[in-house]
């Protein structure tokens, strides 16, 4: 089978368009699962999808783009995978966001080498540290994930990048009790290469919550002090960053619109929070160039090959940056913004979560949040519900386990209302894992989190 360079470099040839551009990612996964206090399924697989982008040209900034993907790996398939890019451009209308394709930065490190791989050995520590969990009285369900995706990207203007994404998780799941009855609680972590886990922590944290739950009170729907650890933080974070897209401001489109203009520049919040992406963050590193093969309010195909740089979405508690592609930011006099595949959030308090429980009189804890969803898109208005634990916190120390709620808020009021941030730590999002894991966020100390009603769900 041809490696991704070469594919790149036999598509390009073949082409008979005035431009192309191809991308083709190698992903090598590996999954551990277990359910039930043992192992039930393992395994690695490999996969291969890639692109191919034919642009006819009418103009500087007028053009007729096709994008065609593809997931063969026989080298026989590129020349029609070529072919075809070519006639969907070629019956396609003129581009809105037609621009020049970026010219050589010089060779790409690696470009002829074989894709990064992994396998299920990478999971050796994580099984033997899940074994004394296997043998407690818990009943431990979970599973873990390893990702290398491997990404060539060539223009036919010289272009050539190459980046390996490494990515994985792990979440674990314990059940007390009876199976009707039962408590619930969750852990989990995102990491590069499982080095990095602590499983005997996320053990003994996961014991901790479900002892929590030896006492259950029952409390209405309501506005309550509210403790959100730092991967509830993240998933909300995660949509606000989703959302920021410059067009959909100008337009008023999203809720960082303001008659006139966009939110830039506004304060949110006296405490000097900062809302950042950066490609080269330690140990949550993210591909530093655009790879796309399709246009969006916020991606676009002209720009691939586009260096990312890190962005601070919030600066010091003050919206300060949206997503520009290079057409959007041309329309309207902005600058180029790319946007982040991390997210992190600093300018908090040393505090712990355990130190914000501590100084709590009385209010709620959360573990996570699941099943989120926008109610209103002009103010950023959420919904979702508790899940795995929602403790009752009372003169510093949690006493008992309580309902589930929906709960309905928005990113940004959360931000105007924080009451207090603690210590930025690396955390995984629990709703947006499968798509966004690369997360650092402080607990956040929330005077009036909205309970919208109480929830069934366990």
């Amino acid at each position: 089978m041809l490696h991704g360079g070469e594919v790149v470099e036999r598509a390009l040839a073949a082409s008979r368009a005035d431009e192309a551009i191809v991308i083709v990612t190698d992903a090598h996964e590996a999954s551990l699962r277990w359910a039930g206090n043992s192992m039930t399924t393992n395994g690695s697989s490999v996969s291969r999808d890639w692109a191919v982008i034919s642009i006819f040209r009418e103009g500087p900034n007028r053009a007729r783009v096709g994008s065609v993907s593809s997931t063969s790996v026989a080298s026989g398939d590129i020349e029609a995978v070529v072919r075809a890019s070519e006639q969907a451009a070629d019956g396609a209308e003129p581009a809105q966001d037609a621009m020049p394709l970026l010219e050589s930065e010089g060779a790409a490190p690696d470009w002829s080498a074989a894709p990064a791989a992994t396998s299920i050995e990478v999971f050796t520590d994580i099984a033997r540290d899940l074994a004394p969990g296997f043998d407690a009285a818990d009943r431990l369900y979970g599973f873990a994930h390893h990702q290398l995706h491997t990404t060539w990207l060539g223009t036919s203007t010289g272009l050539r990048r190459r980046w390996t994404q490494p990515t994985g998780s792990i979440e674990i799941n314990g059940k007390r009790g009876d199976s009707g009855s039962a408590a619930s609680a969750w852990v989990g972590a995102g990491t590069v290469d499982f080095t990095d886990v602590d499983v005997p922590g996320l053990l003994g944290e996961l014991n901790r919550r479900l002892d929590w739950c030896k006492r259950r009170v029952e409390l209405p729907a309501g506005r309550y002090e509210t403790l959100l650890p730092p991967s509830a933080v993240a998933d909300l974070m995660i949509y606000l960053a989703w959302e920021m897209e410059g067009r959909g401001a100008r337009e008023g489109h999203n809720a960082f619109s303001r008659p006139g203009g966009t939110r830039v520049g506004e304060r949110l919040t006296d405490i000097p929070l900062t809302l950042y992406s950066d490609p080269a963050a330690p140990g949550l590193e993210y591909r530093p160039f655009v790879a796309t093969s399709a246009s969006s309010e916020q991606l676009s195909i002209f720009d691939n090959g586009l260096s990312a740089q890190r962005v601070d979405w919030i600066h010091e508690g003050v919206i300060s940056a949206l997503v520009y592609p290079r057409a959007t930011a041309a329309e309207f006099d902005a600058p180029v913004t790319v946007p982040g595949d991390n997210l992190l959030m600093t300018g908090g308090s040393a505090a712990s979560l355990d130190d914000l429980v501590a100084r709590t009189e009385r209010g709620l804890l959360l573990t996570c949040l699941w099943y989120i969803r926008e109610v209103d898109p002009a103010t950023l208005l959420l919904t979702g519900l508790t899940r795995d634990g929602v403790y009752l916190v009372e003169d510093g120390e949690v006493r008992a386990a309580v309902n589930n709620f929906r709960f309905n808020e928005s990113p940004l009021d959360l931000l105007r209302r924080v009451a207090e941030a603690g210590a930025t730590e690396v955390t995984l999002p629990r709703e947006w894992k499968d798509w966004f894991t690369r997360t650092a966020m402080p607990p956040l100390r929330i005077p009036d989190f909205h309970m919208s009603s109480v929830s069934q769900a366990t």
